[in-house]
């Protein structure tokens, strides 16, 4: 289960607000599905980086509030605040009730996956919220430790806008087969990663 958010090259115009839409289906063959805007409600549920982060870790294994907050070292009240956030967009849904080591009744969460079916839209947010994303990132990164990079590379590239719309659309393309086939793969190692592709300064 893939829990990334997918940001092509920013759109024209600003999301319009609206209710989350359901999970997209899949295509002709199960491959590929159709991707769709943002809604504003939607790119302010993923403009936070502890909210990145708890839907990575759902998209992994279904959590609890408690095993969330433990796994990030925050306050439950806190956790369950992000996570109500989430479930509110549609990006985490109640997994079943299930009993604890302890004997007692756990509510966990799991990621719909929805979030990388969508286009898009954290440019229209301002900067914490573009931002969001990296900063997540490099928690997830830290945490993992550097023995935890399995490839990097890094580049500068010449590009029209034609160029990175049609590089942009190649990058996605594989990333969208692998996710597609996620599952095929469930009991090999979780890998996670973040395409960004930025204007230099002057």
């Amino acid at each position: 289960m893939n829990d990334g958010v997918a940001v092509p090259a920013p759109a024209e115009q600003a999301p319009a607000e609206q209710a989350p839409a359901e999970a997209v289906p899949a295509g002709p063959a199960g491959y590929p599905r159709e991707r769709r805007p943002a809604t504003v409600k939607e790119v302010r549920a993923l403009g936070h980086p502890l909210r990145l982060r708890i839907l990575r870790l759902c998209g992994q294994r279904e959590l609890t509030n408690k095993q969330l907050a433990d796994r990030l070292g925050k306050d439950p009240g806190t956790v369950l605040y992000h996570v109500r956030q989430l479930v509110s967009a549609g990006f985490l849904e109640p997994a079943p009730v299930r009993t604890g080591d302890s004997g007692a009744l756990e509510k966990p969460y799991r990621s719909t996956g929805r979030s990388w079916w969508l286009d898009g839209g954290l440019e229209v947010g301002g900067t914490d919220l573009a931002l969001a994303p990296l900063e997540a990132f490099g928690a997830e990164l830290r945490e993992a430790g550097p023995d935890a990079v399995a490839a990097f590379e890094r580049f500068t590239l010449h590009l029209s806008h034609d160029d990175l719309a049609e590089l942009d659309r190649r990058i996605l393309a594989v990333l969208d087969e692998f996710v597609e086939t996620d599952a095929e793969r469930s009991g090999q190692p979780a890998h996670g990663g973040i395409f960004v592709l930025h204007r230099l300064a002057d």
